[in-house]
């Protein structure tokens, strides 16, 4: 098991309710249109499902990967209630093979973890990417510890654009600033939030 798996993860997932909500990120509802119609998603570290299920709701076809089975309990839930398919892969991220010229599009909402291994992940989303694809993230930035409104503990696990530029090279731009701005998702994210936004096309 890689060292970015943390325990807590389930104990916060097997808690009533959705801890983050069940409605989409935003940025990513607001952003859905770049997205080849009906092509195949990706979505790292989902979660309980909020974004995966909007997006098989829009009818892409989408996999949704995290390390906690309890966290796909709740997306099998919401999967129930809208009445769409997600397929679930529970795996560290360190392990999921994301293959090559794989995928129209991968989602990364706040998949906070360790720089190396993020610097991984960066070269395969690079190489997963369909020629045209887009890879959507959106992260918080180390000056979220001055609001403690959601996300890690540490700015080491947190993102700048800066180190989005250096690591994703190989893609065009089509997005990329910090900015902070009032999120409101379930428990988990309230309030004014430092975040890094990013866009980019294979």
């Amino acid at each position: 098991m890689a060292p970015d798996f943390d325990p807590r993860w389930d104990e916060r997932f097997s808690q009533p309710g959705f801890f983050y909500g069940t409605e989409p990120n935003d940025f990513l509802r607001d952003s859905t249109h770049l997205f080849k119609p009906g092509g195949k998603i990706l979505c790292l570290g989902e979660g309980e499902g909020r974004n995966s299920v909007y997006l098989a709701q829009k009818g892409f076809k989408v996999t949704a990967v995290d390390w906690s089975s309890k966290a796909f309990e709740k997306l099998s839930q919401l999967e129930k209630e809208r009445k769409v398919e997600v397929k679930k892969v529970v795996s560290d991220l360190a392990d999921f093979p994301i293959g090559e010229n794989e995928w129209d599009g991968i989602v990364s909402i706040w998949c906070h973890l360790s720089k190396d291994l993020w610097r991984e992940l960066f070269r395969k989303i690079s190489l997963g990417l369909n020629s045209g694809g887009i890879f959507l993230l959106e992260h918080y930035t180390p000056k979220q510890l001055q609001f403690k409104t959601g996300g890690p503990p540490s700015a080491d696990l947190m993102t700048r654009l800066t180190e989005l530029k250096t690591e994703l090279k190989t893609l065009e731009i089509l997005m990329g600033r910090e900015i902070e701005r009032d999120i409101q998702e379930g428990k988990g994210h309230s309030g004014k939030s430092a975040v890094v936004q990013y866009i980019g096309r294979k």
